[in-house]
């Protein structure tokens, strides 16, 4: 039986009309986030995370000691903790902690790799205001969910120890598009287009290469990564990429979990008001990182 509120969201997304300009592009991203109101208990604040603008949230019970770090999705063009805000916040109630969402700079104002630069020096801040690594989670969509593990890499290279874990929803690790499912799929993805994608990559990218491991972590080396948890939908054009994100990172011994969620969009989490099936996401993918966090804290007391 086909899943009716998918389809709804299809014809939802469907309605919209063509932004004219990337600047009413990124309004439109961020008015689609403000139709989902982020809840009335949720307490936020603006911060500076090492010279990045970010936004705390806490939600009751949250454990003060525990943060999931959030990097939006967006192709690295558009998006905000405005736009993400309903998401972000919920997955810091699943998983029982408080979040950090990292509003970094945008391409092609700002191309690779300020995104990375800017993630890094946020996970920094985080260990500066006394977080220990096990008590860290970071987590992402599309763009930001490549951009989750290009700063695992960043850390790694950097000497610094590995968060907690890495939650990847519907992650673009390949900026080439490469992938077979941008073709087969693309008469059933509403959201991901090749084009789109090349426009996208080609304004992040810059001068530097699409073979460059932080900027396409497909082509990265993935030994001593945190254990990651992939989500992607089997209806997105990007599905090639989550499964060989989790065949490369399966083969350099990272402790990597992959699901492919039949019927579901890309980053589907999104529309969670509206989506029982993105409230199961978010609720799975917060009882991962608690776990992950648990595991972390067993493993340092013995």
């Amino acid at each position: 039986m086909k899943n009716q509120e998918i389809i709804a969201i299809r014809e939802f997304l469907g309605s919209m009309p063509e932004p004219a300009d990337r600047a009413e592009l990124r309004q439109t991203y961020d008015n689609l986030g403000a139709i989902f109101p982020t809840a009335a208990d949720v307490a936020l604040e603006s911060v500076s995370a090492n010279g990045v603008p970010a936004e705390w949230a806490t939600t009751p019970g949250a454990a003060p000691d525990r943060v999931v770090m959030y990097v939006h999705g967006g192709g690295y063009v558009i998006g905000s903790v405005k736009s993400h805000r309903h998401l972000v916040t919920e997955l810091g109630r699943a998983a029982g902690t408080r979040t950090l969402s990292v509003d970094y700079r945008l391409a092609p104002e700002h191309p690779f790799p300020a995104a990375v630069d800017d993630a890094l020096a946020a996970y920094r801040y985080l260990l500066a205001q006394g977080f220990v690594p096990g008590n860290i989670a970071i987590a992402g969509d599309s763009a930001g969910g490549g951009l989750t593990v290009a700063t695992l890499l960043a850390i790694r290279d950097a000497g610094l120890e590995q968060p907690a874990c890495a939650f990847c929803i519907s992650p673009w690790i390949d900026l080439e598009a490469t992938g077979n499912s941008i073709t087969e799929l693309a008469d059933i993805d509403p959201m991901v287009s090749r084009e789109g994608l090349a426009g996208m990559a080609a304004a992040y990218l810059g001068a530097a290469s699409a073979k460059t491991p932080l900027a396409s972590p497909l082509h990265a080396e993935y030994r001593d990564l945190a254990p990651l948890l992939i989500h992607v939908g089997a209806a997105e054009t990007l599905l090639d990429d989550s499964i060989r994100l989790a065949g490369k990172a399966g083969a350099a011994d990272v402790d990597v979990t992959l699901k492919v969620w039949p019927e579901m969009i890309h980053v589907w989490h999104f529309f969670h008001p509206m989506l029982e099936t993105g409230r199961h996401a978010i609720a799975q993918g917060g009882e991962f990182i608690g776990k992950a966090m648990d595991d972390a804290t067993k493993l340092k007391v013995a």
